[in-house]
């Protein structure tokens, strides 16, 4: 069980570090959806970690970090359908 949770940790950090160093290069902006995804993956594997090894605030990171990626997906996809309707 204990590799299987370093795995999952291992992914989780790379698909955040992924979406930073696509953001910091510009090769990904902020409000694109596969910099948005990636952060919410990261901290949905990550978060899944942090509650097997019942560490408070990395839970409470990880529910606010996917909390605002899911918000920010919602943004995008309500922008993108008012922008095709017009």
């Amino acid at each position: 069980m204990q590799l299987i949770l370093q795995a999952v940790s291992l992914a989780g950090a790379v698909c955040i570090m992924v979406a930073f160093v696509a953001l910091q290069r510009r090769w990904w902006a902020s409000e694109a959806p596969v910099y948005l995804w990636f952060n919410l993956v990261g901290a949905l594997l990550l978060g899944v970690v942090a509650v097997a090894d019942r560490r408070i605030g990395f839970i409470l990171i990880e529910v606010v970090w996917a909390g605002q990626s899911v918000m920010s997906l919602m943004r995008v996809g309500r922008s993108s359908r008012t922008a095709n309707a017009s």
